[in-house]
């Protein structure tokens, strides 16, 4: 088995499905297995996978298990050389899968590498390729110096928007809606840290990758469409509390023994207050999902699922 690919399903029954749909048109000489891991959805997930694709292997949660032990169930039972992290909102290329393995076979120093990934719009999803989120990188980007500098890498560390989307170069972090790592990778620093519930967790994988000196690269000869929850749809509450809570696990975890007590009471701090003008401006925004539609080269089907542990993580 050349690939396993996992994907985290949480009520996002039409999104799945049109992501299946896009993974079994690939073009590939490669072989390949597919799991999904249902995290106990009620909008009839399950029925409709084992229905529509009964050659996914499913796994069936009792309980919404989150995005990083959901897929760690996978990577227990996946047989392949290459474990592939793909999100249920979004859609495959033909060539994605030889074109991002065969690159894997070419280049053993890497231990993970991730493609382009554009937003529905044609726009680049800027979490695709970026650095750590180091105190400064951090800074530069909470209170806009990266947009006001766009062009320069001091202000640019996290987003690297200095650096042109459509060339190849190695980076230190990619994102889980697309992440292909090697299987002596999680052999050697394990999967996903499952204290991260639904954000952080892909960062935090990247990090520990490079800290096993394995390189991380991004690859914009292929592409897939990720399908993002909407900037102006409310989002629940837990999801601005993960997000937030995630930057600070991992700056815990990760940072807090390199700096003192100031620095690092000052930053929690900086979370504690994005915290709660992210719940302000959560308050503001309109209720209703805004509308979204699958472009022409994926499925024909425009019905969308919601309330996707997924759909607004990156």
């Amino acid at each position: 088995m050349d690939l396993s690919i996992i994907i985290v399903n949480y009520n996002t029954c039409r999104l799945t499905l049109d992501c299946l749909q896009s993974v079994y048109g690939s073009e590939t000489a490669y072989k390949y297995e597919v799991f999904v891991v249902d995290n106990a959805s009620v909008d009839g997930s399950v029925e409709a996978i084992e229905s529509e694709f009964p050659r996914v292997q499913l796994i069936a949660n009792e309980e919404n298990t989150g995005f990083a032990k959901a897929n760690n169930q996978g990577m227990e039972i996946a047989k392949g050389r290459y474990v592939l992290l793909l999100n249920s909102d979004t859609i495959v290329q033909p060539d994605t899968l030889q074109t991002m393995v065969s690159l894997m076979d070419v280049r053993p120093d890497l231990g993970a590498s991730g493609c382009k990934i554009i937003l529905p719009d044609g726009s680049l999803d800027k979490a695709c390729r970026r650095g750590f989120p180091t105190p400064s990188a951090s800074f530069y980007y909470a209170f806009g110096f990266s947009r006001l500098f766009p062009n320069t890498p001091r202000f640019n560390q996290y987003q690297l928007g200095y650096l042109d989307p459509n060339e190849a170069y190695p980076v230190d972090c990619l994102m889980g809606a697309f992440m292909l790592v090697r299987r002596e990778v999680i052999g050697q620093i394990g999967g996903l840290d499952e204290i991260f519930f639904m954000y952080g967790e892909d960062v935090d994988w990247c990090y520990r990758i490079k800290e096993a000196g394995w390189g991380i690269h991004y690859e914009p000869a292929t592409y897939i469409v990720h399908y993002k929850g909407a900037s102006s749809r409310r989002k629940p509450f837990k999801i601005i509390y993960e997000f937030h809570r995630a930057m600070w696990v991992f700056h815990r975890k990760h940072y807090k023994h390199r700096y003192s007590w100031l620095t690092n009471g000052a930053i929690y701090c900086g979370i504690a207050v994005k915290f709660m003008l992210s719940l302000i401006g959560n308050k503001l925004r309109p209720g209703k999902p805004a509308a979204r539609s699958l472009p022409a080269s994926g499925s024909a089907s425009t019905t969308q699922g919601t309330n996707s542990n997924m759909e607004v993580r990156r």
